[in-house]
Formats: C-alpha cells, sequence, structure tokens
C-alpha cells in the first residue's frame, strides 16, 4: 500500500516503477501525510513524498528503487523497520528527468529512530534497473 498526496506525479511515476519490478503497489490517496509518517516511525528528516507499506509492515519511503526493497524483504535486517530515500533526488525512480542524475543513499531505518547506510546509488543505471 502506498500512501501519497492525490496531486502528487513522481508518486504515480514511483508506483508505475514498483509495479513494473514485481509488486502490487495499491495507492491510496490520505491527508495528514507527515503525521501518518510519524505513526509509522518515519522522522520528519527521513520524509519523501510518499510511504509504502509491505504486507509484513515494512516501510519504504520515497524513491526507493525496487531492487533494494526486493533486497531487504529477501533478508531484512534485524531491528529494521524500513528503508528512506530523503527528499526526491532527481534521477531516482519517479525522479527522472532527461539523464539528470545526483548521486544518493538509501538509508535504513531501525526501530529506535537511528538510521544506517542501506546503500548507495551512484548512477543513474543502478537506480532504474
Amino acid at each position: 500500500d502506498v500512501y501519497k498526496d492525490p496531486n502528487c506525479g513522481c508518486c504515480n511515476a514511483w508506483i508505475d516503477h514498483a509495479n513494473e519490478r514485481g509488486f502490487t503497489a495499491n495507492p491510496h490517496n490520505i491527508g495528514g501525510l507527515y503525521e501518518f509518517k510519524l505513526s509509522k516511525g518515519v522522522s520528519g528528516s527521513y520524509q519523501s513524498c510518499h510511504t509504502a507499506i509491505s504486507a509484513e509492515g515494512y516501510v519504504f519511503e520515497g524513491h526507493i528503487p525496487a531492487k533494494f526493497i526486493h533486497a531487504f524483504l529477501a533478508a531484512p535486517p534485524a531491528n529494521a523497520i524500513g528503508l528512506s530515500v530523503p527528499a526526491m533526488p532527481v534521477g531516482s525512480p519517479g525522479m527522472e528527468y532527461k539523464n539528470m542524475f545526483r548521486p544518493y543513499q538509501i538509508l535504513q531505518i531501525n526501530a529506535d529512530g537511528s538510521t544506517e547506510i542501506f546503500a548507495q546509488v551512484n548512477t543513474l543505471e543502478e537506480s532504474v534497473e
């Protein structure tokens, strides 16, 4: 399930990315996204424009490439509640613009609120494959 603002086009593009790569992402347009994200353990500094919740209850915040979600779900790290790509980096899935790209990190969010780097995405190809 993907929770988002009804006017967000990049969220829809990310949903398409996820669906094309083996997920069934069901969108839900809701108000109060900031509070919803906080209730799921995603603090303000790690928020993006949409929040996906897996069937297992893991949180996937923002424009995370599907391959990293698959990797996380295949072997969830101990104490992790999910992943986040804070903000909306150019070149991440759903944020494609021409051939522009800005390297970004995928953060693992832990149950105690701490984060650590789960993956570093350095190229456009790594982001959309």
